[in-house]
């Protein structure tokens, strides 16, 4: 990875055989791209989506095991419907470019999120994904959708609470490890870093649950202009810091 490695660059050099397991990244910044720019916000959101794509195959280079990104919040819907529109859209046409590619790439994908407010054809392109992805080892990319961490919470202590009462679960031994299995993210390891560009320095409601021992890295670079050295600026970053977990 010697790209990282000349002066030009301005980053640190990281060690690549102790990369955080897990990022997470809130994408945000799109809108604000564009308007710098004096373009639509929808092409704010084309531009992110292209650089999703370069981070992420990135993250497969250099050996990273999970990438988590904040694609569309359940918040979101309240935006314009023509903005909402052309989300979908670029997310119906990175999946069709991913399933096509996937075989080559063997990138693994999952989705966080309620996909039942999706139009149908944008559901099946996410399941068919899915399916693809069990045959792969590798970097697995999770894309929150129609995602909210409060509204995770809230899923996750229903299905719980159905289980209690059908006699599946026992409600005086519940443990952190057990509830974690009623959440989207099952299976899937607690982000190391969490990284959020444009300056905001909010969680906005993304891996409430997951993120209480994440180290946090914001920079002021917008989504679109956050290339391959801004990322290796907050692995850098991470691998500085001490993670005690709450001890000493």
């Amino acid at each position: 990875m010697d790209f990282f490695r000349s002066k030009a660059d301005r980053a640190p050099a990281v060690d690549l055989k102790r990369l955080p397991r897990h990022i997470a990244i809130i994408m945000d910044g799109n809108g604000r791209w564009a308007k710098k720019r004096g373009m639509p916000r929808t092409a704010g959101h084309a531009a992110g989506a292209e650089n999703f794509r370069t981070i992420a195959t990135y993250c497969k280079e250099i050996g990273l095991e999970y990438l988590t990104v904040y694609a569309f919040s359940t918040e979101n819907w309240k935006r314009p419907p023509d903005e909402v529109s052309a989300i979908m859209g670029l997310l119906k046409k990175y999946l069709l470019e991913a399933i096509g590619q996937m075989e080559r790439d063997r990138v693994k994908m999952e989705f966080f999120g309620d996909l039942s407010p999706l139009t149908p054809e944008l559901r099946q392109l996410c399941e068919r994904t899915r399916e693809i992805s069990r045959h792969y080892e590798g970097c697995q990319v999770n894309i929150c959708l129609n995602y909210g961490g409060r509204d995770e919470l809230l899923r996750g202590a229903m299905n719980y609470a159905k289980d209690c009462l059908e006699g599946k679960a026992d409600p005086n031994h519940l443990t952190q490890e057990q509830f974690g299995r009623y959440l989207f993210s099952r299976g899937v390891p607690d982000p190391d870093l969490v990284i959020r560009p444009s300056g905001e320095l909010r969680l906005s409601n993304f891996l409430l649950w997951q993120s209480a021992y994440s180290e946090f890295y914001f920079t002021d670079v917008l989504w679109p202009d956050f290339s391959k050295v801004e990322l290796h600026k907050a692995i850098a970053a991470y691998q500085n810091r001490d993670r005690r977990f709450g001890g000493v």
